[in-house]
């Protein structure tokens, strides 16, 4: 394959801290970090070096992090940056950390980036695990940069060029046929309950690493500007090279694990195969940016021109992890 360019990336700085050891667990993305213990009183070095690393690894992950609750998880993520709720779907007593339970819409089975639906998506994730099923539940993400930059140069200078169209508003039965009566309605009612059309840059430049990424996943709804076969083809040929499983690393949740990605850079896929056991999450997500294209033209709401809510055109969120 052809690598991209060297100046279409910047890798983040390494890590300063001297009471940080960091692991990777992947070739492309994913790495242990082991010495820190999460919530809102890391010192900034600390905080700055946790940053260097996501943003070198894409996802990092924290072991034995049992003390954290939902205040904690709360202030530790307002470290990273602004916490915003989810655009449609209430919180809980007005907190961030979201619900992902498997009884309660937390089964997804699909790539996705969170919330690409509205402009500024979420720039990160804190994900935490409360209760984890003894076989199964894992979660998977993919590295959108190495995808772009393992790229043939020509689909580079195809991808280049495009736009997509992204909304909540998709097929979820289609998606999720084993879904009940229930779990339809709850989408209808709830996810759906404002439909947002944004359009996005098919590549995005990442604001901080200025690396070059694919920006696509579940909420794709075409091509901007071709018809339905030929945007289905070309989804689907950019999306695949997002999840050869050399761009991927899995993860095993354990109790009090706390996972955190780079939502601009990844996407995820929660894996539904723990059968019928409970498994519960928690997310807080921080506030992101409006992603600018190649060319240097920004992602713009389609629709609804205006929202209950000024807040619902930079607010993060979405499904199971």
């Amino acid at each position: 394959m052809t690598s991209a360019p060297a100046t279409h990336t910047r890798p983040a700085p390494a890590s300063a801290d001297p009471g940080i050891t960091v692991e990777k667990v992947g070739g492309r993305l994913g790495a242990v970090i082991s010495g820190v213990r999460l919530g809102g009183d890391l010192s900034p070095a600390t905080v700055a070096a946790v940053r260097a690393e996501l943003l070198r690894h894409k996802v990092v992950f924290f072991r034995g992090q049992d003390h954290l609750d939902e205040d904690s998880h709360e202030a530790f993520g307002r470290l990273l940056g602004t916490p915003v709720a989810h655009p449609t779907v209430p919180s809980l007593d007005g907190r961030y950390s979201f619900p992902i339970d498997s009884d309660h819409g937390g089964r997804a089975n699909q790539w996705h980036t969170d919330v690409t639906f509205v402009p500024a998506y979420p720039a990160f994730s804190i994900l935490r695990a409360v209760t984890v099923p003894p076989y199964g539940g894992n979660t998977i993400w993919a590295n959108t940069a190495s995808a772009y930059a393992n790229l043939p140069e020509p689909l580079r200078a195809l991808a280049d060029g495009l736009r997509a169209v992204h909304s909540n508003d998709y097929d979820y039965a289609a998606l999720r046929p084993d879904a009940v009566p229930e779990q339809l309605a709850r989408f209808r009612e709830v996810f759906a309950s404002i439909k947002f059309l944004t359009e996005h840059p098919v590549v995005r430049v990442h604001p901080e690493t200025a690396e070059r990424v694919l920006l696509l996943g579940n909420f794709v709804q075409r091509i901007a500007g071709l018809t339905g076969r030929d945007s289905r083809a070309l989804v689907d040929l950019f999306q695949s090279h997002i999840e050869r499983p050399e761009n991927t690393v899995r993860w095993q949740w354990q109790e009090g694990d706390v996972a955190i990605w780079d939502n601009r850079a990844t996407q995820h896929y929660g894996v539904d195969d723990s059968d019928d056991h409970e498994r519960k999450l928690r997310r807080v997500t921080i506030d992101g940016d409006v992603p600018v294209g190649v060319d240097g033209r920004s992602s713009v709401l389609l629709s609804p021109e205006s929202v209950p809510d000024p807040a619902f055109g930079i607010a993060s969120g979405n499904s199971a992890a």
